[in-house]
């Protein structure tokens, strides 16, 4: 048993080392004026979204929703209370722990969809209603006993590590988002500082390993599995994601390698415990291929979809 919390707590840092990682990701993409702008969207994600889930959030994602149950959990777990310490419930802290980290980086991922467009004071509310009414009833549906874990004879959807509820849910509020507030004035992408770009990638890809093989649950064999087809998986986007770029521009450039990662890496979320590295490699590549083509089809219909949050973590992720 300490041999499991051990490993949870890990992996619960790792994660969440991943919204600093986003902080950088996108602060590096955006204009110079709005670098501190971008990254405090994702630090300040941190402090409302921790509140919020343990006041309410987890209860909504993980309780016994009655009656309502295939589409919101309950309120007998609202600020932590029926959760003990050790494994005498269904849920723990550890549990809270873990899930807290996946709550806290999700809606900071919507943020690459309407920055230079949001008021700080805002986002601040949305981060409240989004996370209430639409991240912890989504968590439900799929990892909390809702309709979506019901499904074919009640073995439910194949989602190891959050491919629907944190990107697929990314990035469709990331459309909503981009679509309701329309275009900034000089839209397009314009990087402030590649390194930062890169920096930010590889500290999400570090983060990931706590993501997709902490969902494994304890430190054992589909961990060990989970870990290494993250790591194969987002080396393939990457270079997939590259190789185009230099076949079309003549250079491979550093932001299109990161995204590529990022790409991979959400493409292997939800099935890093179901594939191996023969599958991890073609998840990799076709990522790679796919979310490439959906930024250049999204540029194209006149969406301003600031970072391509879509592009990459709602077609990644599907």
């Amino acid at each position: 048993m300490e041999g499991k919390i051990a490993w949870m707590l890990t992996a619960s840092a790792l994660v969440f080392f991943m919204t600093p990682g986003l902080a950088f990701f996108y602060g590096g993409l955006v204009r110079a004026k709005n670098l501190v702008n971008t990254i405090m969207y994702c630090f300040v994600s941190i402090a409302v979204v921790s509140i919020v889930w343990v006041l309410w959030g987890f209860s909504i994602a993980f309780d016994d929703g009655g009656s309502a149950n295939d589409f919101i959990g309950g309120f007998s777990m609202v600020g932590l209370q029926n959760v003990p310490f050790d494994g005498s419930g269904d849920w723990t802290l550890l549990d809270v722990t873990f899930q807290m980290m996946f709550a806290i980086i999700t809606p900071a991922l919507i943020t690459g969809a309407f920055v230079e467009r949001f008021k700080f004071s805002t986002y601040l509310i949305f981060l409240v209603i989004w996370s209430t009414v639409v991240y912890s009833p989504v968590t439900h549906w799929v990892w909390g006993g809702g309709w979506i874990s019901q499904l074919g004879d009640g073995r439910g959807a194949l989602d190891f590590a959050g491919g629907t509820v944190i990107h697929i849910n990314a990035g469709i509020a990331a459309l909503a988002a981009a679509w309701l507030l329309g275009k900034r004035r000089n839209p397009g992408l314009q990087s402030n500082n590649v390194p930062y770009v890169v920096l930010g990638a590889a500290i999400l890809w570090f983060g990931w390993f706590g993501f997709n093989a902490g969902s494994a649950g304890t430190a054992d064999n589909s961990a060990v599995n989970a870990f290494l087809v993250t790591n194969v998986a987002a080396a393939a986007a990457a270079l997939t994601w590259g190789l185009i770029s230099m076949i079309r521009t003549g250079k491979m450039g550093a932001v299109g390698v990161a995204t590529g990662a990022v790409a991979g890496l959400v493409a292997i979320t939800p099935a890093a415990g179901a594939v191996g590295v023969m599958g991890s490699l073609a998840i990799g590549f076709g990522a790679g291929v796919l979310c490439f083509i959906a930024v250049e089809l999204i540029h194209r219909t006149g969406l301003d979809d600031a970072l391509d949050v879509f592009a990459v973590h709602g077609i990644g992720g599907i």
